[in-house]
């Protein structure tokens, strides 16, 4: 990974990878007096990052990131362009990757694909007052949309935003920016979870424990 300098602010995506990046950065702060902040992108990350003692910091206070750190449910080769949000969180990492002057994604080698939305739906953030119009548009595209329900409760799942999800699944996707211009056009859609030329760098883990740079 790019050396990191004191001194960043670092974004920090949701999920599990990310989790692992945290607790290197936590290192680097206790070992080498590192003057690091870092931007999270998910409740479960800031009070990960505040049992690490990490500074916290919000995008309206330091409103540029200078590197990003984040997970993938999918990495499309050799694009590199990324389907996210399995965890849901995918509206302010979008927010705080787009802020980064770089994009770190970190995914094992299940996660890469030729083709984007094979076995893989598109998250979609939406306004709870517009999802089921959201569902007849995307129907109306060749989709099918379902909520997301929450597992440890009746319900659907709830984003940290307060709003929905809807995972939409088109198939296999050939012209990801298309689709995405598309759905962000439709009344109700905060954002997607197509992540499209945004990644400098995709780090990728092999099961024998190896780590590769793609390109």
């Amino acid at each position: 990974m790019q050396p990191i300098r004191s001194g960043w602010v670092i974004g920090l995506g949701s999920g599990s990878t990310t989790a692992y990046a945290l607790a290197e950065i936590s290192r680097l702060v206790r070992s080498r007096r590192f003057d690091l902040s870092v931007v999270p992108t998910s409740h479960q990350i800031e009070n990960l990052a505040i049992s690490h003692g990490l500074t916290i910091r919000t995008m309206n206070e330091v409103h540029t990131v200078d590197y990003a750190v984040d997970g993938a449910d999918q990495v499309e080769v050799p694009s590199l362009n990324v389907v996210k949000g399995g965890g849901g969180a995918m509206l302010r990492e979008k927010i705080v990757d787009s802020a980064a002057d770089k994009l770190a994604i970190v995914v094992d080698e299940r996660k890469l694909t030729k083709h984007l939305g094979d076995r893989q739906p598109i998250p979609l953030e939406v306004l709870p007052f517009a999802y089921k119009t959201v569902q007849v548009e995307i129907t109306k595209m060749g989709g099918r949309a379902r909520l997301r329900e929450s597992e440890g409760k009746i319900g659907p799942v709830i984003t940290d935003n307060g709003n929905f999800i809807l995972d939409a699944d088109f198939g296999r996707i050939n012209h990801p920016a298309q689709l995405d211009r598309k759905l962000k056009l439709l009344p109700g859609v905060l954002e997607t979870g197509l992540f499209i030329k945004m990644a400098d760098y995709v780090y990728v883990g092999r099961r024998n424990g190896t780590v590769y740079l793609l390109p």
